[in-house]
Protein backbone atom coordinates (compact mmCIF):
# COMPACT_ATOMS: atom_id res chain seq x y z
CA UNK A 1 0.00 0.00 0.00
CA UNK A 2 1.53 3.25 -0.86
CA UNK A 3 1.44 6.04 1.57
CA UNK A 4 -0.94 8.12 -0.04
CA UNK A 5 -3.37 4.99 -0.26
CA UNK A 6 -2.56 4.67 3.56
CA UNK A 7 -3.04 8.41 3.85
CA UNK A 8 -6.65 8.11 2.01
CA UNK A 9 -7.71 5.16 3.78
CA UNK A 10 -7.32 6.84 7.57
CA UNK A 11 -9.23 9.83 6.29
CA UNK A 12 -11.97 7.71 5.21
CA UNK A 13 -11.60 6.13 8.97
CA UNK A 14 -11.59 9.22 10.15
CA UNK A 15 -14.90 10.44 8.31
CA UNK A 16 -16.49 7.31 9.39
CA UNK A 17 -16.08 7.20 12.54
CA UNK A 18 -17.01 10.86 13.00
CA UNK A 19 -19.96 10.44 11.01
CA UNK A 20 -20.92 7.37 13.54
CA UNK A 21 -20.92 9.94 16.34
CA UNK A 22 -22.80 12.27 14.86
CA UNK A 23 -25.39 9.87 13.98
CA UNK A 24 -25.34 8.43 17.29
CA UNK A 25 -25.99 11.89 18.78
CA UNK A 26 -28.95 13.12 16.39
CA UNK A 27 -30.61 9.32 16.79
CA UNK A 28 -30.58 9.60 20.48
CA UNK A 29 -31.50 13.66 20.75
CA UNK A 30 -34.18 13.11 18.52
CA UNK A 31 -35.98 9.93 19.52
CA UNK A 32 -39.08 9.91 20.88
CA UNK A 33 -39.45 10.06 24.69
CA UNK A 34 -37.74 7.08 26.43
CA UNK A 35 -39.48 5.24 29.06
CA UNK A 36 -39.03 5.89 32.85
CA UNK A 37 -36.48 4.40 34.91
CA UNK A 38 -38.35 2.72 38.40
CA UNK A 39 -36.48 1.62 41.11
CA UNK A 40 -37.57 -2.00 43.75
CA UNK A 41 -39.71 0.53 45.78
CA UNK A 42 -41.77 1.51 42.33
CA UNK A 43 -40.96 5.00 42.33
CA UNK A 44 -40.71 6.14 38.71
CA UNK A 45 -37.48 8.32 37.24
CA UNK A 46 -38.44 10.09 34.11
CA UNK A 47 -36.24 10.93 31.36
CA UNK A 48 -36.44 14.56 30.46
CA UNK A 49 -35.63 16.04 26.95
CA UNK A 50 -32.15 17.85 28.57
CA UNK A 51 -31.40 14.41 30.08
CA UNK A 52 -31.67 12.52 26.56
CA UNK A 53 -29.52 15.31 24.95
CA UNK A 54 -26.88 14.32 27.62
CA UNK A 55 -26.62 11.19 26.92
CA UNK A 56 -26.85 11.56 23.02
CA UNK A 57 -23.12 14.08 23.81
CA UNK A 58 -22.08 11.90 26.05
CA UNK A 59 -22.14 8.80 23.00
CA UNK A 60 -20.80 11.25 20.37
CA UNK A 61 -17.75 12.43 22.80
CA UNK A 62 -17.19 8.63 23.64
CA UNK A 63 -16.76 7.84 20.30
CA UNK A 64 -14.69 11.01 18.96
CA UNK A 65 -12.19 10.02 22.22
CA UNK A 66 -11.70 6.43 21.27
CA UNK A 67 -10.94 7.41 17.57
CA UNK A 68 -9.30 10.83 17.42
CA UNK A 69 -11.32 12.32 14.99
CA UNK A 70 -10.51 15.21 16.18
CA UNK A 71 -7.74 16.38 19.05
CA UNK A 72 -9.49 14.58 22.17
CA UNK A 73 -8.93 18.54 23.84
CA UNK A 74 -11.38 19.53 20.60
CA UNK A 75 -13.45 17.23 21.62
CA UNK A 76 -14.13 18.51 24.84
CA UNK A 77 -14.65 21.81 23.83
CA UNK A 78 -17.25 20.34 21.49
CA UNK A 79 -19.12 18.80 24.93
CA UNK A 80 -19.26 22.06 25.89
CA UNK A 81 -20.84 23.75 22.39
CA UNK A 82 -23.56 20.98 22.08
CA UNK A 83 -24.79 21.56 25.49
CA UNK A 84 -25.41 25.30 24.27
CA UNK A 85 -26.58 25.06 21.29
CA UNK A 86 -28.84 21.97 21.59
CA UNK A 87 -30.22 23.71 25.35
CA UNK A 88 -29.10 20.90 27.33
CA UNK A 89 -27.80 23.38 29.92
CA UNK A 90 -26.87 26.59 30.17
CA UNK A 91 -23.33 28.14 28.72
CA UNK A 92 -22.69 29.36 32.48
CA UNK A 93 -23.25 25.47 33.81
CA UNK A 94 -21.34 24.10 30.72
CA UNK A 95 -18.53 26.28 30.52
CA UNK A 96 -17.98 26.53 34.09
CA UNK A 97 -17.66 22.85 34.81
CA UNK A 98 -14.37 23.33 32.51
CA UNK A 99 -12.18 25.16 35.60
CA UNK A 100 -13.54 22.89 38.45
CA UNK A 101 -11.08 22.71 41.19
CA UNK A 102 -9.94 18.57 39.56
CA UNK A 103 -9.06 20.38 36.28
CA UNK A 104 -6.77 23.15 37.99
CA UNK A 105 -5.57 20.41 40.08
CA UNK A 106 -4.50 18.20 37.08
CA UNK A 107 -3.08 21.73 35.55
CA UNK A 108 -0.67 22.10 38.87
CA UNK A 109 0.45 18.60 38.89
CA UNK A 110 1.57 18.60 35.17
CA UNK A 111 3.25 21.99 36.31
CA UNK A 112 5.65 19.62 39.08
CA UNK A 113 6.57 17.40 36.42
CA UNK A 114 7.45 20.15 34.29
CA UNK A 115 9.71 21.15 37.18
CA UNK A 116 11.48 18.27 38.36
CA UNK A 117 11.92 17.96 34.36
CA UNK A 118 13.44 21.36 34.23
CA UNK A 119 15.96 21.14 37.39
CA UNK A 120 17.50 18.06 36.79
CA UNK A 121 15.47 16.28 39.54
CA UNK A 122 13.99 13.64 36.76
CA UNK A 123 17.32 12.65 35.60
CA UNK A 124 18.49 12.29 38.93
CA UNK A 125 16.00 10.26 40.17
CA UNK A 126 15.89 8.37 36.98
CA UNK A 127 19.55 7.10 37.10
CA UNK A 128 18.87 6.46 40.92
CA UNK A 129 16.08 3.85 40.04
CA UNK A 130 18.21 2.61 36.41
CA UNK A 131 21.52 1.87 39.11
CA UNK A 132 19.23 -0.30 41.72
CA UNK A 133 17.15 -2.17 39.21
CA UNK A 134 19.87 -3.43 36.61
CA UNK A 135 19.71 -3.95 33.23
CA UNK A 136 16.86 -6.13 32.62
CA UNK A 137 13.58 -4.70 31.05
CA UNK A 138 11.43 -6.60 33.28
CA UNK A 139 13.12 -5.39 36.00
CA UNK A 140 12.44 -2.13 34.67
CA UNK A 141 8.89 -2.81 34.24
CA UNK A 142 8.88 -3.65 37.91
CA UNK A 143 10.41 -1.02 39.39
CA UNK A 144 8.72 1.70 37.44
CA UNK A 145 5.94 -0.16 38.34
CA UNK A 146 6.03 -0.97 42.28
CA UNK A 147 7.60 3.15 42.73
CA UNK A 148 4.50 4.48 40.67
CA UNK A 149 1.99 2.34 43.34
CA UNK A 150 2.97 2.60 46.71
CA UNK A 151 3.52 6.76 45.66
CA UNK A 152 -0.04 6.90 45.21
CA UNK A 153 -0.39 5.78 48.71
CA UNK A 154 0.80 9.16 50.10
CA UNK A 155 -0.08 11.60 47.01
CA UNK A 156 -2.59 11.66 44.62
CA UNK A 157 -2.33 9.54 41.41
CA UNK A 158 -2.77 12.34 39.22
CA UNK A 159 0.17 14.22 40.93
CA UNK A 160 2.48 10.61 40.76
CA UNK A 161 1.92 9.95 37.39
CA UNK A 162 2.68 13.82 36.53
CA UNK A 163 6.21 13.32 38.53
CA UNK A 164 6.99 9.93 37.13
CA UNK A 165 5.99 10.50 33.44
CA UNK A 166 9.23 12.64 32.55
CA UNK A 167 11.51 10.03 34.86
CA UNK A 168 10.23 7.46 32.27
CA UNK A 169 11.10 10.21 29.68
CA UNK A 170 14.47 9.89 30.68
CA UNK A 171 14.78 6.10 31.06
CA UNK A 172 13.14 5.38 27.79
CA UNK A 173 15.65 7.68 26.37
CA UNK A 174 18.13 5.24 27.43
CA UNK A 175 16.49 2.30 25.54
CA UNK A 176 18.12 3.50 22.50
CA UNK A 177 15.24 3.47 19.93
CA UNK A 178 14.98 7.14 19.99
CA UNK A 179 11.43 8.34 19.25
CA UNK A 180 10.17 5.42 17.96
CA UNK A 181 7.39 3.57 19.32
CA UNK A 182 8.09 0.32 20.75
CA UNK A 183 5.92 -2.53 22.54
CA UNK A 184 8.59 -1.41 25.96
CA UNK A 185 7.80 2.11 25.34
CA UNK A 186 4.08 1.52 24.82
CA UNK A 187 4.20 -0.74 28.45
CA UNK A 188 5.95 1.45 30.48
CA UNK A 189 3.82 4.69 29.80
CA UNK A 190 0.35 2.74 29.64
CA UNK A 191 1.34 0.26 32.68
CA UNK A 192 2.54 3.36 35.15
CA UNK A 193 -0.91 4.66 34.16
CA UNK A 194 -2.85 1.40 35.06
CA UNK A 195 -0.63 1.14 37.99
CA UNK A 196 -0.96 4.41 39.40
CA UNK A 197 -4.51 3.66 39.71
CA UNK A 198 -4.08 0.42 41.29
CA UNK A 199 -1.96 2.41 44.18
CA UNK A 200 -4.40 4.87 44.64
CA UNK A 201 -7.09 2.60 46.13
CA UNK A 202 -4.91 1.50 49.02
CA UNK A 203 -5.74 4.67 50.98
CA UNK A 204 -7.90 7.82 50.99
CA UNK A 205 -4.79 9.79 49.89
CA UNK A 206 -4.69 8.44 46.54
CA UNK A 207 -7.79 9.90 45.12
CA UNK A 208 -10.95 12.08 45.90
CA UNK A 209 -13.24 9.35 44.86
CA UNK A 210 -12.54 7.56 48.28
CA UNK A 211 -13.48 10.21 50.14
CA UNK A 212 -16.50 10.88 48.21
CA UNK A 213 -17.39 6.72 48.55
CA UNK A 214 -17.24 6.88 52.26
CA UNK A 215 -19.27 9.96 52.58
CA UNK A 216 -22.11 8.64 50.84
CA UNK A 217 -22.10 5.53 52.57
CA UNK A 218 -22.23 7.18 56.01
CA UNK A 219 -25.38 8.86 54.52
CA UNK A 220 -27.09 5.99 52.94
CA UNK A 221 -26.67 3.17 55.38
CA UNK A 222 -25.34 5.22 58.62
CA UNK A 223 -22.09 4.04 59.45
CA UNK A 224 -18.25 5.76 59.33
CA UNK A 225 -15.77 3.85 57.82
CA UNK A 226 -12.56 5.17 58.81
CA UNK A 227 -9.04 5.16 56.86
CA UNK A 228 -7.32 2.36 58.48
CA UNK A 229 -10.82 -0.45 57.68
CA UNK A 230 -10.44 0.97 54.23
CA UNK A 231 -7.08 0.36 53.76
CA UNK A 232 -7.22 -2.90 55.02
CA UNK A 233 -9.59 -4.00 52.69
CA UNK A 234 -7.93 -2.25 49.44
CA UNK A 235 -4.34 -2.93 50.15
CA UNK A 236 -4.24 -6.94 48.68
CA UNK A 237 -6.55 -5.84 45.91
CA UNK A 238 -3.95 -2.76 45.23
CA UNK A 239 -1.00 -4.74 45.56
CA UNK A 240 -2.40 -8.21 43.43
CA UNK A 241 -2.95 -5.71 40.39
CA UNK A 242 0.03 -4.61 40.74
CA UNK A 243 1.63 -7.43 40.23
CA UNK A 244 -0.73 -8.55 37.94
CA UNK A 245 -0.66 -5.57 35.61
CA UNK A 246 3.17 -6.27 35.37
CA UNK A 247 2.63 -9.65 34.08
CA UNK A 248 0.04 -8.23 32.18
CA UNK A 249 2.47 -6.06 30.32
CA UNK A 250 5.18 -8.28 30.68
CA UNK A 251 2.84 -10.46 27.87
CA UNK A 252 1.20 -7.62 25.85
CA UNK A 253 4.11 -5.29 25.82
CA UNK A 254 7.20 -7.66 25.78
CA UNK A 255 10.34 -5.43 25.27
CA UNK A 256 11.85 -6.09 22.19
CA UNK A 257 15.06 -6.48 23.94
CA UNK A 258 15.69 -8.46 27.33
CA UNK A 259 18.27 -6.36 28.56
CA UNK A 260 20.02 -3.22 27.70
CA UNK A 261 23.76 -4.01 28.02
CA UNK A 262 25.86 -1.51 29.76
CA UNK A 263 22.61 0.13 30.89
CA UNK A 264 24.10 0.40 34.76
CA UNK A 265 27.72 1.76 34.05
CA UNK A 266 26.37 4.33 31.96
CA UNK A 267 23.62 5.57 34.38
CA UNK A 268 26.39 5.24 37.30
CA UNK A 269 28.20 7.47 35.30
CA UNK A 270 25.57 9.71 34.61
CA UNK A 271 24.64 10.04 38.13
CA UNK A 272 27.89 11.21 39.16
CA UNK A 273 28.27 13.71 36.14
CA UNK A 274 25.22 15.62 37.53
CA UNK A 275 26.58 16.20 40.54
CA UNK A 276 25.57 17.48 43.64
CA UNK A 277 22.29 19.23 43.79
CA UNK A 278 21.61 22.89 42.74
CA UNK A 279 19.61 25.03 44.94
CA UNK A 280 16.61 24.77 42.39
CA UNK A 281 16.49 21.12 43.09
CA UNK A 282 16.65 21.54 46.92
CA UNK A 283 13.72 24.60 46.09
CA UNK A 284 11.90 22.14 43.87
CA UNK A 285 11.95 19.14 46.12
CA UNK A 286 10.70 21.72 49.14
CA UNK A 287 7.74 22.70 47.91
CA UNK A 288 6.54 19.35 46.37
CA UNK A 289 7.47 18.10 49.92
CA UNK A 290 5.02 20.57 51.77
CA UNK A 291 2.39 20.00 49.30
CA UNK A 292 1.91 16.87 49.35
CA UNK A 293 2.71 16.61 53.28
CA UNK A 294 -0.04 19.70 53.80
CA UNK A 295 -2.33 17.74 51.13
CA UNK A 296 -1.72 14.34 53.51
CA UNK A 297 -2.42 15.84 56.44
CA UNK A 298 -5.68 16.80 55.55
CA UNK A 299 -7.36 13.67 56.32
CA UNK A 300 -6.10 13.65 60.23
CA UNK A 301 -6.36 17.70 61.02
CA UNK A 302 -9.31 18.40 60.97
CA UNK A 303 -8.62 22.68 60.43
CA UNK A 304 -6.92 21.89 56.95
CA UNK A 305 -9.53 19.16 56.09
CA UNK A 306 -11.61 22.66 54.66
CA UNK A 307 -9.00 23.55 52.96
CA UNK A 308 -9.29 22.24 48.81
CA UNK A 309 -6.83 19.88 48.04
CA UNK A 310 -6.34 22.14 44.80
CA UNK A 311 -5.63 25.28 46.81
CA UNK A 312 -2.54 23.28 47.90
CA UNK A 313 -1.00 21.80 45.24
CA UNK A 314 -1.78 25.26 42.85
CA UNK A 315 0.28 27.56 45.26
CA UNK A 316 3.32 25.18 44.68
CA UNK A 317 2.92 26.83 41.15
CA UNK A 318 2.95 30.13 42.32
CA UNK A 319 6.18 29.47 44.02
CA UNK A 320 7.81 27.83 41.70
CA UNK A 321 7.37 31.19 39.30
CA UNK A 322 7.56 33.39 42.66
CA UNK A 323 11.49 31.54 43.45
CA UNK A 324 12.20 31.93 39.64
CA UNK A 325 12.07 27.90 38.76
CA UNK A 326 10.41 28.19 36.35
CA UNK A 327 9.62 31.47 33.75
CA UNK A 328 6.82 32.25 31.37
CA UNK A 329 8.13 29.70 28.75
CA UNK A 330 7.37 26.81 31.05
CA UNK A 331 4.05 28.09 31.19
CA UNK A 332 3.51 28.01 27.32
CA UNK A 333 5.05 24.00 27.48
CA UNK A 334 1.64 23.21 29.62
CA UNK A 335 -0.20 20.32 27.22
CA UNK A 336 -3.49 22.28 26.86
CA UNK A 337 -4.66 19.10 24.82
CA UNK A 338 -4.75 17.60 28.28
CA UNK A 339 -6.13 20.05 30.50
CA UNK A 340 -8.89 20.57 27.83
CA UNK A 341 -9.87 16.37 28.11
CA UNK A 342 -10.73 16.53 31.42
CA UNK A 343 -12.19 20.00 31.61
CA UNK A 344 -14.61 18.40 28.80
CA UNK A 345 -14.76 14.87 31.18
CA UNK A 346 -15.70 17.27 34.18
CA UNK A 347 -18.93 19.26 31.75
CA UNK A 348 -20.23 16.13 30.44
CA UNK A 349 -20.05 14.51 34.10
CA UNK A 350 -21.75 17.44 35.64
CA UNK A 351 -24.36 17.85 32.84
CA UNK A 352 -25.50 13.52 33.12
CA UNK A 353 -26.11 14.18 36.77
CA UNK A 354 -27.75 17.46 36.90
CA UNK A 355 -30.53 16.56 33.84
CA UNK A 356 -30.82 13.52 35.89
CA UNK A 357 -29.38 11.08 32.61
CA UNK A 358 -26.95 9.61 35.25
CA UNK A 359 -29.89 8.35 37.90
CA UNK A 360 -31.76 6.95 34.69
CA UNK A 361 -28.89 5.67 33.47
CA UNK A 362 -28.08 3.60 37.07
CA UNK A 363 -31.48 2.91 37.57
CA UNK A 364 -32.43 1.25 34.46
CA UNK A 365 -29.10 -0.93 34.31
CA UNK A 366 -29.23 -1.95 38.28
CA UNK A 367 -33.30 -2.97 37.86
CA UNK A 368 -32.39 -5.68 35.40
CA UNK A 369 -30.39 -7.39 38.19
CA UNK A 370 -32.42 -6.80 41.46
CA UNK A 371 -33.35 -10.70 40.66
CA UNK A 372 -30.65 -11.77 40.82
CA UNK A 373 -28.45 -13.72 43.14
CA UNK A 374 -26.40 -10.92 45.68
CA UNK A 375 -22.73 -12.22 43.71
CA UNK A 376 -24.23 -11.37 40.15
CA UNK A 377 -25.82 -7.95 41.73
CA UNK A 378 -22.36 -6.57 43.52
CA UNK A 379 -20.53 -7.66 40.34
CA UNK A 380 -23.41 -5.91 38.05
CA UNK A 381 -22.40 -2.69 40.24
CA UNK A 382 -18.64 -2.94 39.50
CA UNK A 383 -18.82 -3.56 35.57
CA UNK A 384 -21.73 -0.44 36.02
CA UNK A 385 -18.72 2.13 37.84
CA UNK A 386 -16.18 0.74 35.60
CA UNK A 387 -18.28 1.44 32.49
CA UNK A 388 -19.06 4.90 33.94
CA UNK A 389 -15.86 5.80 34.90
CA UNK A 390 -13.86 5.54 32.01
CA UNK A 391 -16.05 8.46 30.23
CA UNK A 392 -15.97 10.45 33.20
CA UNK A 393 -14.77 11.63 36.37
CA UNK A 394 -14.18 8.60 38.99
CA UNK A 395 -15.77 10.96 41.79
CA UNK A 396 -19.02 11.54 39.58
CA UNK A 397 -19.45 7.84 38.74
CA UNK A 398 -19.12 6.87 42.48
CA UNK A 399 -21.75 9.62 42.68
CA UNK A 400 -24.27 8.41 40.37
CA UNK A 401 -24.44 4.82 41.21
CA UNK A 402 -23.38 4.28 44.53
CA UNK A 403 -26.46 5.76 45.98
CA UNK A 404 -28.79 3.91 44.07
CA UNK A 405 -26.59 0.82 44.73
CA UNK A 406 -27.21 1.03 48.39
CA UNK A 407 -30.74 1.33 48.18
CA UNK A 408 -31.43 -1.29 46.27
CA UNK A 409 -28.97 -3.75 48.17
CA UNK A 410 -31.30 -4.41 51.04
CA UNK A 411 -33.83 -5.80 48.11
CA UNK A 412 -31.11 -8.88 47.68
CA UNK A 413 -29.83 -8.98 51.30
CA UNK A 414 -26.28 -7.75 50.24
CA UNK A 415 -24.20 -5.83 52.84
CA UNK A 416 -23.44 -2.36 51.95
CA UNK A 417 -19.55 -2.83 52.56
CA UNK A 418 -19.10 -5.20 50.03
CA UNK A 419 -20.87 -2.64 47.39
CA UNK A 420 -18.82 0.35 48.31
CA UNK A 421 -15.80 -1.44 48.31
CA UNK A 422 -16.19 -2.83 45.03
CA UNK A 423 -17.26 -0.11 43.48
CA UNK A 424 -14.22 1.98 44.45
CA UNK A 425 -11.66 -0.56 43.06
CA UNK A 426 -13.79 -0.56 39.44
CA UNK A 427 -13.54 3.36 39.97
CA UNK A 428 -9.95 3.47 40.51
CA UNK A 429 -8.44 1.54 37.19
CA UNK A 430 -10.49 2.85 33.89
CA UNK A 431 -8.29 1.19 31.50
CA UNK A 432 -10.50 1.74 28.79
CA UNK A 433 -10.84 5.62 27.78
CA UNK A 434 -7.89 7.97 28.27
CA UNK A 435 -10.35 10.38 29.91
CA UNK A 436 -10.69 8.36 32.76
CA UNK A 437 -8.32 8.87 34.59
CA UNK A 438 -5.45 11.76 34.49
CA UNK A 439 -2.23 9.36 34.31
CA UNK A 440 -4.05 7.66 31.49
CA UNK A 441 -3.56 10.96 29.61
CA UNK A 442 -0.36 12.09 31.17
CA UNK A 443 0.74 8.71 29.92
CA UNK A 444 -0.42 9.71 25.85
CA UNK A 445 1.85 12.67 26.18
CA UNK A 446 4.47 10.22 25.63
CA UNK A 447 3.52 10.03 21.67
CA UNK A 448 3.93 5.92 22.53
CA UNK A 449 0.39 4.98 21.82
CA UNK A 450 -2.72 6.04 20.08
CA UNK A 451 -6.15 6.15 22.38
CA UNK A 452 -7.24 3.26 19.64
CA UNK A 453 -4.35 0.69 21.26
CA UNK A 454 -5.56 2.17 24.77
CA UNK A 455 -8.58 1.24 24.23
CA UNK A 456 -7.32 -2.21 22.95
CA UNK A 457 -5.20 -2.88 25.31
CA UNK A 458 -7.90 -1.92 28.45
CA UNK A 459 -10.44 -4.55 26.92
CA UNK A 460 -8.12 -7.83 28.50
CA UNK A 461 -6.88 -5.50 31.44
CA UNK A 462 -10.56 -4.45 32.49
CA UNK A 463 -11.61 -8.11 32.21
CA UNK A 464 -8.52 -8.76 34.29
CA UNK A 465 -9.97 -6.61 37.06
CA UNK A 466 -13.28 -7.74 37.45
CA UNK A 467 -11.82 -11.23 37.46
CA UNK A 468 -9.59 -9.50 40.75
CA UNK A 469 -13.20 -7.91 41.84
CA UNK A 470 -15.00 -11.30 41.36
CA UNK A 471 -11.71 -13.12 43.46
CA UNK A 472 -12.71 -10.34 46.32
CA UNK A 473 -15.79 -10.71 46.49
CA UNK A 474 -16.38 -14.96 46.56
CA UNK A 475 -13.25 -15.54 48.72
CA UNK A 476 -11.02 -12.48 49.88
CA UNK A 477 -12.79 -9.98 51.88
CA UNK A 478 -14.92 -13.00 53.06
CA UNK A 479 -12.11 -14.53 54.39
CA UNK A 480 -10.60 -11.11 55.86
CA UNK A 481 -14.06 -10.69 57.81
CA UNK A 482 -15.97 -8.40 55.05
CA UNK A 483 -20.18 -9.31 55.31
CA UNK A 484 -21.12 -10.14 51.82
CA UNK A 485 -24.82 -10.59 52.48
CA UNK A 486 -27.11 -9.81 55.65
CA UNK A 487 -30.09 -12.09 57.11
CA UNK A 488 -33.21 -10.17 56.47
Amino acid sequence: MTATTQENSIQWSRIAFMMLGVSLFTLVFFSPAWTAAVDPSGQQFELSREGKGAIAIFLLAGIWWVFEVVPIGVTSLLIGVLQVMFLVRPAKNAFKDFMEPSVMFIFASIVIGIVFTKTGLTKRLAYKMLIIVGEKTSMIYLGVFLVTSALAHIMAHTAVAATIYPLLVTIYAMYGEGDKKTRFGKGLFMGMAYVAGAGSIVTLLGAARGAVALGFYNDVVGREVGFFELSYYMFPIGWLMTFILWGFFMIACKPEKKTIPGLREKARAMYAKIGPMTRNEILSAVIVAAAIITMSLRSFIPALASVDKTAIILASTVLFFVFKILDINDLERIPWNIILLFAGAMSIGFCLWETGAAQWMAIQWLGMFQESSAFVFIMSIAFFVLMMTNFIMNVAAIAISLPVALVIAPYLNVAGEVILFSSLVAAGMPFLLLVGAAPNAIAYESKQFTSGEFFAYGVPASIILMIVIAFAVGVLWPLMGMPIVVTP
